[in-house]
This record gives structure tokens, sequence and C-alpha cells, in this order.
């Protein structure tokens, strides 16, 4: 079986903090949240979404694709860590920490 190299598969990391001070702003922010989640990435925390992808050549699409669809206003910061990386983040829920999350054992393809 070909297993894929934990230094090779990257997460791309985004966070932001988008103004919602006016209803155009909020539609802005929504929109891009909703594109987040068209991209196949998972929301994290509320402005902090992440998705799996494999390798450097599919981090650079989404960072050009995320580029093209960035609101007008707010900050917006995208992080890249590799697989073997992320496996130590450690997380906190209501004071318990949480075990790391799995990566996925392999790609789906469409």
């Amino acid at each position: 079986m070909n297993y894929l190299s934990g230094y090779r598969v990257l997460w791309i990391v985004v966070m932001f903090d988008l103004p919602v001070d006016t209803k155009s702003a909020t539609r802005a922010a929504t929109k891009f949240r909703e594109f987040l989640l068209d991209q196949g990435f998972e929301m994290a925390q509320f402005s902090v979404y992440a998705r799996f992808c494999n390798g450097k050549e599919q981090y650079e699409t989404h960072l050009r694709r995320i580029n093209e669809a960035l609101p007008p206003r707010g900050e917006v910061q995208i992080l890249q860590f590799t697989d073997k990386q992320y496996e130590n983040t450690v997380r906190f829920s209501n004071k318990t920490r949480s075990e790391p999350e799995k990566s996925p054992s392999q790609l789906a393809l469409f």
C-alpha cells in the first residue's frame, strides 16, 4: 500500500478577522466563510479554518483561490504545516485536553 508521507502532505490553516460593521461587510465575511467551506476547509474555530492537501502544488492552488476570494476589508493569515507538524497540535475543550485529530489515510479525488 502506498502511504502518504507526513512530510510531503500539508495542512492549510486560514485565520481571519473580518469586519461586520455594515450589512455589506457582514455579507462579504459570510461569503468568504462559505467559500472556504466550498473549497473543502473545515471550521476549527469561528474564524479559523483548516484543510488537508496533497503537497505544495495543491497548497499553491488553494492559496491562489483564497487570494481571489478575499473580501475587500479585514485581516487574513494563512499558515502551512506539514502533517507531522500538525500532529503535534495541542487542543483543549472545556479545560480538557483533546486527542489530536487523525489525518486522512487517503485523499479523495473528485
